[in-house]
């Protein structure tokens, strides 16, 4: 076996072994009821319309759950943010991160 193929396969057992949690969309429509005054899921209203929030609807699953891990542990900044994040366990945030990114964005 050469150091490279020794290196692929560690790489792809590696990367087996972190997959991320299988998020239930329909639970996270429960939990994620929090998330629509500010970042306005259904048409993107927005409750606060003085300052921007993202719009997370459609957005790459992965993506919204490493943010939302980012602020439970405070590498991301936002006092609200924050403290939703910090009250969620890893499979609340994969079961949000599976409904937001099944939405369709506005157009």
């Amino acid at each position: 076996m050469t150091k490279t193929s020794l290196f692929i396969g560690l790489v792809l057992a590696l990367a087996g072994s972190t997959c991320l949690a299988k998020g239930d969309a329909q639970k996270g429509k429960a939990l994620a009821y929090t998330c629509t005054g500010c970042h306005g899921i259904p048409e993107y209203k927005n409750a606060y319309p003085s300052y921007h929030v993202p719009k997370i609807a459609g957005q790459n699953e992965a993506y919204i759950v490493n943010a939302l891990t980012a602020y439970a542990k405070g590498e991301r900044k936002h006092p609200t943010m924050v403290a939703q994040a910090k009250s969620f366990s890893a499979q609340d945030i994969a079961d949000i991160a599976a409904y937001v990114s099944a939405l369709k964005p506005a157009k």
